[in-house]
């Protein structure tokens, strides 16, 4: 699969202090493209090959979505879709070119359609790593909020030859299962493998946690009955 970058700085104006900290100054669409295209440099674009099976997309189509950014600007109405595979947010340009945010890291949150995702930080192989997920539930309590994720993963497969008995393989996009995160605070997303990570992820109530889980059968690849287990925590 041929691949070719080119790299976008994507820099935002910082809000005017006037502004509280829940509050945010709301830009249209035409101002984010034009704040880029003044603070351009190198673009990001992705071209790939017509005959790959299945989609890197999370939806192939973009969505008219809504950017909140670290500095409390909000950029309504742009064209958005999330490319699973490279981990990335594409937009589409009033000249229908598709760029990709190159500095992931000042956004707050994305709506798309009906969903909300995040550029959160989270525990891959003892390793912390940044990454987007969809937010499947968010709650707050005293000292922070609560919430879990899911993340889509998807790998690519290189085109296989024929040989002996075996037909050729086109390349193709394999999505892999749903993985649930769940973020306490300020704190990494820690991934859900198994009732003992769920444990391990709520050191302050380890007991609590432990019978709840017991007793209400959470099971780990369930979003409905992670999301009991948030209230629960929430509730102690």
């Amino acid at each position: 699969m041929k691949r070719y970058f080119i790299t976008v700085v994507f820099f935002l104006i910082a809000i005017n202090s006037s502004f509280s900290q829940d509050m945010y100054q709301i830009r249209q669409a035409m101002d984010f493209f034009r704040t880029n295209k003044l603070r351009s440099g190198d673009w990001k674009n992705t071209l790939t090959e017509s005959d790959i099976q299945g989609s890197p997309y999370l939806n192939a189509e973009f969505v008219n979505g809504t950017i909140f950014t670290t500095s409390k600007l909000q950029y309504d109405n742009i064209p958005l879709r999330y490319n699973i595979y490279s981990d990335q947010i594409e937009f589409k340009t009033p000249e229908n070119e598709i760029q990709a945010l190159a500095t992931p890291e000042i956004i707050e949150a994305i709506k798309i359609g009906d969903y909300k995702m995040v550029y959160a930080p989270y525990s891959s192989f003892k390793k912390i790593r940044y990454g987007f997920f969809k937010v499947e539930e968010e709650e707050e309590e005293e000292e922070g909020k609560t919430s879990l994720y899911s993340r889509e993963e998807i790998i690519f497969k290189k085109a296989e030859e024929p040989g002996g008995y075996k037909d050729a393989e086109p390349a193709k996009f394999i999505n892999k299962p749903l993985s649930y995160y769940i973020r306490v605070g300020m704190e990494q997303a820690k991934k859900v493998g198994n009732k003992k990570d769920i444990v391990k992820i709520f050191p302050d109530h380890k007991n609590e946690i432990a019978a709840f889980i017991k007793k209400n059968k959470t099971k780990p690849n369930n979003p409905e009955s992670l999301k009991k287990l948030i209230h629960y925590y929430n509730s102690l």
